[in-house]
Parts: structure tokens; sequence; C-alpha cells
């Protein structure tokens, strides 16, 4: 009988493309809470981790509940193959007792552990972005606006920085004063939620919730980094305005800003397509 052909092809001795992941980090549990992160990183031959990666750090929406850490993992990892370190992280519950800043709080931390641990993960600590969406957005839009804030940093790793060098936001709030205000009148799931990060029905409390409105932090003439805003036009959680407002609020402040509208796109679901993760790769790329 005659056989087809074998198909002789090159190995792959450096693993060029390839991706591993390192699951359930543990980097917190001093508030009596153990967070985790799930890390994504080239998997290369080099037995001295002597490379050296930028660094995304990326939040998934959870209403400031208990982020998926394992929702955007497929697309994630792409980014992990072709030459980031990639850390998707969980934060406290504000329905669990813990309210603003404490899901701040903890990706601050996460970014100061990833920077303490830096060699072991082959991270360059001088290139680190934050990506987020919806609440993960609005997280990523604070921590770009208040690096190494003393307002918002726990006792651990207080060594390290929790700045960031560029800020990728998709479909986040920023500006809850109205529902902030009017949280009694708010429907129920929403109310729980608001009043999960408000806590105590103090004015104090209320007052202190105001800085979760990431348009409240931009101060101009201050020095940010780069922010790439995106959403779709057709969003029926967050309102297609909250980007707008953010992105010329940041220009008319002096800083490095740019928007992209998805046509027609909901929250979450068709907003997502190889074009868009292809445009935040190459703002990635280029602010890294």
């Amino acid at each position: 009988m005659a056989y087809k052909e074998i198909k002789v092809i090159k190995n792959n001795p450096n693993l060029n493309g390839m991706a591993v992941m390192i699951p359930d980090i543990v980097y917190s549990t001093i508030q009596g809470v153990e967070l985790k992160m799930q890390v994504m990183k080239p998997w290369v031959v080099d037995t001295d981790n002597q490379r050296k990666y930028p660094l995304i750090v990326f939040v998934q929406g959870s209403a400031w509940t208990f982020p998926d850490v394992y929702y955007e993992i497929p697309q994630l990892a792409g980014f992990a193959r072709e030459g980031y370190v990639v850390a998707t992280l969980t934060h406290r519950n504000c329905l669990e007792g813990h309210p603003f800043p404490a899901f701040l709080q903890d990706i601050k931390t996460g970014i100061r552990f990833l920077r303490k641990h830096a060699k072991e993960y082959q991270i360059d600590s001088d290139r680190v972005a934050i990506w987020g969406t919806s609440s993960g957005g609005n997280t990523a839009l604070l921590v770009g606006l208040t690096g190494d804030d003393v307002r918002y940093k726990t006792e651990e790793y207080t060594e390290y920085s929790d700045a960031v060098k560029t800020v990728v936001e998709c479909f986040g709030p920023t500006d809850l004063t109205w529902p902030i205000n009017n949280i009694k009148n708010l429907q129920e799931g929403m109310r729980q939620i608001f009043e999960g990060l408000r806590g105590q029905d103090t004015e104090e409390n209320v007052m202190k919730l105001l800085e979760i409105n990431p348009v409240n932090h931009i101060i101009e003439g201050k020095e940010y980094p780069p922010f790439f805003i995106l959403q779709g036009n057709k969003d029926d959680l967050v309102d297609y305005s909250q980007s707008e407002l953010m992105y010329h609020k940041l220009l008319d402040a002096g800083a490095d800003a740019s928007m992209v509208c998805v046509e027609g796109a909901p929250h979450e679901g068709s907003f997502w397509s190889n074009e868009l993760l292809g445009m935040i790769k190459e703002f990635i790329d280029k602010n890294l």
C-alpha cells in the first residue's frame, strides 16, 4: 500500500508563542479574606529566569463583589503568548462587610505583591498596565489616577509602588454621585451593592464613597498615565455617557486619553472582538 508522505516540521526549542498558567497564587490574607490571582506568562526555556516581560493586571467586573478570575482567561492567554505576564485578581466582596475602598486597596496590594515577586514571575516592574471591565474598569481608572496614594495603601509590601504606566478601561462607571446620594431609592439589587460599598449609613461614609468616582480624582495639570477607554453605545447597564464624561474630563485636564465606541455593543457580550483585542494590545504595546 502507498502511504501519504509524513509531513515534517521543525520543533520549537524556545517555546516561542507558548504560554503557561500559574493558578491560585495567594497575594493577601491580612484582611481576613484569602485573595488570589491567576498568572499567565510566556512559556520559555529560561532556567535562570533572566528574561523580563511587561505586566498586565486585569480586574474582571463583578459589581464590586467577588470577580470571576476565569471569565476572560481565554482572551488574556493570548497576551501571555505574545510576551506579557498577565495577572487576573480577586478582591474583597462589598456584600460581605467590605465597603469602599476595600476593593481598590486589594488591587493595589496585588500590584505591589507582583512587584515584590517580579523576579519569580519574570516581570519588568517598570512596565505595568492595568485593564478592567465594568466595576473592574472603575477600579482600573482609580488605580491609574491614584498611584501610591496613601489613602488606599494597606500595610502589605509598602516598600513597593502600586502606580501603573498605562490604563485600559472597558465600560466602567465613572460618576456614581446620583446613586450614592439616593441609595434608599435604588432597586433592591443595586441598593444592596451601594449599601455594601457605603457601609454604615453615616454622612462620613457617604462622603468617602464619593471617592469611588474616578472623575473626582482628575486634577488639571497633574501627570497621569495614558488612558484607553472603550464602551459599547448600546450598554444597558452603564450608560455610554459615563465613558464620554471621563474621556472629556481627562482631555480637559491635559491627560493623554483615547476612546473607542463599539457600535451597537451591550455590556460584555458582542462588545468583544478580535479587532477590539488587537486595538487594546496595540495601545498597551505602545505605552509599555
